[in-house]
């Protein structure tokens, strides 16, 4: 397994991370296979947050689960959106954060958290006290360094900005969707992060399914797929546009001796400002195909062709 360095931290993970949302919502028998699968694979970037597993579940079986082994991985959770339903634990205030660190800290059986990343942007909380309170996490050893996600350019300078004028402890890496289907990034915040120099951790990098090859154009989704049970997100990705795409591109791939998973995480991995592709998995069957997903090599011209068919 390959790694690279997480922004101007001294935090290294593996180029294929393991997205934990699923955790809490299969039993702890079903993740703890795909936690070993992931460690005997090499994964090191475990990624979860305060939220998934109906609020808490995925944090509290990583802590069952890791044991000793919590030192061998690079342990990534979020904060930010709703713990509860009147709203009221939520949000990116200092008062806050010093109450979720804590909660999370507790439900994963952890002194450190490696990577503590703001979920989403807090529109009603200065981000001067965002960066504040979590300037001090840092300092306290509490939280190694911090992340945000889903944040847009303009925050992203305004946040990096204030933290070279305070001397605050800056965002090491983004994490927002990014994918052969979903380019919108490119159009700021991938200039921003290369700026920078931080770590892109992208998200849905299979267009929550759209790019593993499972579906076909006009054909009903299988059964218990996302697609599926979530008509919704299957009315987002299963476009005319998308479904072109996506044509197009596992004719490409057959042509090379490829899948269509291999090329949607070995593109990704081809862009330097990526840190880490995070993918979920439920069993240990898909840890091993994401593994192998992530070592095409593809040449300049593989990419261009590759951009003529999916950007815009």
């Amino acid at each position: 397994m390959k790694t690279r360095k997480l922004g101007n931290s001294e935090l290294t993970v593996s180029i294929v991370g393991l997205g934990c949302n699923n955790f809490g919502m299969l039993d702890v028998a079903a993740s703890r296979r795909v936690v070993d699968r992931a460690i005997d694979q090499g994964i090191t970037l475990f990624d979860t947050a305060d939220i998934y597993g109906n609020r808490g579940g995925s944090e509290r079986q990583l802590g069952e689960i890791l044991g000793p082994r919590r030192k061998d991985i690079v342990l990534a959770t979020k904060f930010g959106m709703k713990m509860d339903d009147a709203g009221t634990k939520s949000g990116a205030s200092r008062t806050y954060i010093l109450q979720a660190v804590e909660d999370s800290l507790k439900r994963l059986k952890t002194d450190w958290i490696d990577l503590y990343q703001l979920h989403q942007p807090d529109p009603t909380t200065p981000i001067e006290e965002t960066l504040e309170a979590l300037n001090l996490l840092v300092r306290q050893g509490k939280v190694r360094a911090i992340g945000c996600s889903n944040m847009s350019a303009a925050q992203l300078n305004a946040a990096r900005a204030l933290s070279a004028a305070k001397g605050f402890a800056a965002f090491e890496s983004a994490q927002d969707e990014y994918s052969l289907l979903k380019r919108d990034i490119e159009q700021g915040v991938l200039s921003a992060v290369e700026k920078y120099g931080m770590g892109l951790l992208p998200y849905f990098p299979l267009a929550s399914g759209m790019l593993t090859g499972k579906y076909t154009r006009g054909a009903a989704a299988p059964g218990n797929t996302r697609f599926a049970v979530m008509t919704g997100l299957a009315n987002r990705y299963m476009t005319d546009a998308n479904w072109d795409k996506v044509e197009t591109l596992s004719a490409f791939c057959k042509a090379r001796g490829h899948t269509l998973l291999e090329l949607a995480f070995s593109w990704l991995v081809s862009h330097q400002s990526v840190t880490s592709v995070i993918a979920g998995a439920t069993r240990p069957e898909q840890i091993d195909q994401n593994v192998r997903a992530a070592r095409w090599d593809l040449s300049s011209d593989e990419l261009a062709e590759i951009d003529r068919i999916t950007a815009g």
